[in-house]
């Protein structure tokens, strides 16, 4: 340590040799610098202001360089990358991090291994590394290779394979190399510091990638298969940070279709130990993490939702998360976490109520009596934090799920309000959720609805559906279906009007079939009542017709088609719409065509519903399009229908004869 000790007035000097040409120098100023700015984030700075960096670099790429003043180098610019976070920043502009992994193709073990190290340390504190090592296919295949050498290299490599899976690709690539059965074996090796970057690494590879779950699924160790190895490692004597990981890449084994709900080694293990990382003897930080990995479980299972809330009063737990207020917390480095820990519980609840209450009825009740619920969700939607609206919204979303909260809870609280101002002023990251949730609060039986309306409720929904986004696309014309359902006959022309019947019939022929469906649900509500059937047809009746022949024309699916000729069964029970389909020769052939259209009985059932409401006695008219539709040969095809085995298409055919007679 005789180097640490000189004084700052002579650094200059030091500075300059290892600047210098003078080779029998380089060896004394680099141990010198080495030991002076281990743990001194003073003299790091200091070194990088005197231009270090690039030196240590020409070190590193010099490949006819001493190999021992390359070693020193690569040990000095790890612990350079170990200061502060503007110092790891300036490493990554200076280009260190495509040096290091050039680096790796050493033969000298402890070089290479001081070059991980560096490279663990950046890529932990770096988010924007990641994708570096995916810039040459020969990058992951090295560090594969290389992880399995020492203890070092292990948890080096698992760290930062575990920092740069961020994306799709990157989890095919790291699949692709043989990553997982690697990570297995290393999981088994009992290492903890290898362990849980190794838990990391898989949590990141397989997080909403069903082939890389089922590949998980079947890697294993001694025959030991890796989901029990995992429940292994969710022992209560194991670390809670290792617990509450191994539950993490169950719970994604599970949402990618590897594992069932009801394997129990899901919802017998892991479920109770994520509800047990909820309870309050856990740190902040395992409550947040074990709430948002239970609320990632439950999203897509009634049974296991029905088990989790009544676990361990979980509902009465998470209801605690939102009286939180910003707190500070060691973490378990034993260093102070600068984060709001008020909207990190907040958030985290919210995900876990909007989870529980995903399907049962029963679940959301228990959700909506939590005390000053629906006040936190207001707040939160209010909040301007863009992590606590979002939470908030998916939680609204859940809850409006259910009738009697649309009708009371939800209708007191206002929360209408701040939500269509978050769909018209932004963040557009909230869109989505922001406007599905509408579509819910403009059901029918919603109160908010007229209150939405009158908001300008139509021009939002229009522009979601002009949206290049097939999601917002979607939730446009699906808020336009809802909000026509039984209303006045003005509501229903200002929609068509503000649509258009250009972009109403361009959504008809979108590539997305559920965009296709709910703009025929949306045309069969604007084609409800007689009066209003017949002064929507008046004005865009040859519009509809050719829409209609478009469809049933075209290759389209069995529920399209459907839905299509259910809209010409609303137009036939116009007093005067009904006549553009009797004045259509070739369309009264397509219906005759669908009665007897056998792959499919609910095409029948809809084609005979639109005969029948063409051919209704009573209604002026009538005669002479029975007569005309007889002639054609109708009523001896219903006589033939009438021998079918399906109830449903019975009744409607009895009936459509009876008319007849």
């Amino acid at each position: 340590m005789l180097f640490a000790s000189m004084e700052i007035d002579d650094q200059g000097g030091w500075f300059d040799t290892l600047h210098s040409d003078e080779p029998e120098k380089w060896q004394d100023a680099l141990l010198w610098l080495k030991n002076s700015v281990i743990g001194n984030n003073k003299q790091k700075q200091n070194a990088i202001n005197h231009g270090i960096i690039p030196r240590l670099l020409q070190w590193l790429v010099d490949g006819d360089a001493p190999q021992h003043l390359r070693l020193e180098a690569a040990i000095i610019m790890g612990s350079m990358a170990k200061g502060t976070a503007e110092n790891i920043n300036t490493l990554v502009e200076e280009g260190c991090v495509s040096v290091l992994l050039k680096g790796l193709k050493s033969p000298d073990q402890a070089f290479v291994e001081s070059c991980l190290r560096c490279l663990r340390t950046i890529f932990l504190h770096n988010s924007n590394c990641g994708s570096l090592i995916y810039q040459e296919p020969s990058i992951v295949e090295d560090l594969v290779e290389i992880m399995p050498r020492s203890v070092c290299t292990q948890e080096c490599v698992a760290n930062i394979l575990a920092s740069s899976c961020k994306e799709p690709e990157h989890q095919s690539k790291l699949c692709e190399c043989g990553l997982i059965p690697k990570l297995v074996d290393l999981l088994a090796g009992k290492v903890y510091k290898v362990q849980m970057p190794v838990l990391k690494c898989l949590a990141g590879i397989v997080r909403e990638n069903g082939e890389n779950c089922v590949v998980a699924l079947t890697a294993m160790h001694n025959n030991v298969p890796l989901p029990d190895m995992l429940v292994q490692l969710m022992l209560r004597d194991r670390t809670s940070e290792m617990q509450i990981v191994a539950a993490k890449v169950l719970a994604y084994l599970c949402g990618g279709g590897a594992l069932a709900p009801q394997d129990p080694r899901i919802i017998s293990k892991t479920l109770p130990c994520l509800i047990r990382m909820c309870s309050r003897d856990r740190t902040l930080e395992e409550n947040v993490e074990g709430a948002e990995t239970l609320a990632y479980l439950l999203e897509q299972d009634g049974e296991l939702q029905r088990v989790a809330a009544v676990s361990d009063h979980i509902i009465k737990t998470l209801a605690e998360y939102l009286k939180y207020t910003d707190v500070q917390q060691i973490n378990r480095c034993g260093k102070r976490i600068d984060i709001n820990w008020g909207i990190e519980m907040k958030q985290a609840a919210f995900k876990a109520f909007a989870a529980l209450g995903a399907n049962e009825e029963s679940i959301r009740k228990q959700v909506i009596e939590t005390e000053h619920l629906m006040e936190y969700v207001v707040v939160g939607l209010n909040s301007g934090n863009m992590k606590v609206a979002a939470a908030a919204i998916r939680c609204l979303h859940s809850l409006s799920r259910s009738v009697q909260l649309l009708r009371t809870t939800i209708q007191d609280h206002g929360v209408w309000k701040p939500l269509m101002k978050i769909i018209q002023e932004g963040p557009e990251e909230l869109l989505p959720v922001a406007s599905s949730t509408l579509c819910n609060l403009l059901l029918e039986f919603s109160p908010s609805k007229e209150c939405i309306l009158d908001c300008g409720a139509i021009s939002v929904l229009v522009n979601l559906a002009a949206r290049p986004e097939p999601n917002l696309r979607l939730n446009g014309i699906w808020g336009l279906m809802n909000l026509t359902f039984q209303v006045e006959q003005k509501v229903k022309t200002k929609v068509v009007e503000s649509i258009g019947t250009e972009r109403l019939f361009r959504l008809l022929s979108d590539p997305d079939a559920n965009i296709v469906m709910k703009t025929l649900g949306l045309l069969r509500n604007l084609l409800s009542n007689k009066l209003h059937i017949d002064h929507i047809m008046g004005m865009y009746g040859n519009q509809i017709m050719q829409a209609v022949v478009f469809i049933l024309e075209g290759e389209h699916p069995i529920q399209v088609k459907e839905q299509t000729l259910c809209i010409l069964a609303n137009v036939a029970d116009g007093d005067k719409a009904k006549d553009l389909i009797m004045g259509n020769e070739d369309m009264l052939k397509k219906l005759m065509n669908y009665m007897q259209y056998q792959p499919d009985v609910s095409l029948q059932i809809a084609a005979v519903a639109c005969i029948s409401n063409l051919i209704w006695s009573g209604e002026d008219g009538a005669c002479a399009r029975q007569a005309k539709l007889s002639e054609m040969g109708v009523q001896t095809l219903l006589q033939k229908l009438l021998s079918t085995t399906d109830t449903v298409l019975f009744e409607k055919v009895r009936t459509a004869v009876q008319q007849f007679s």
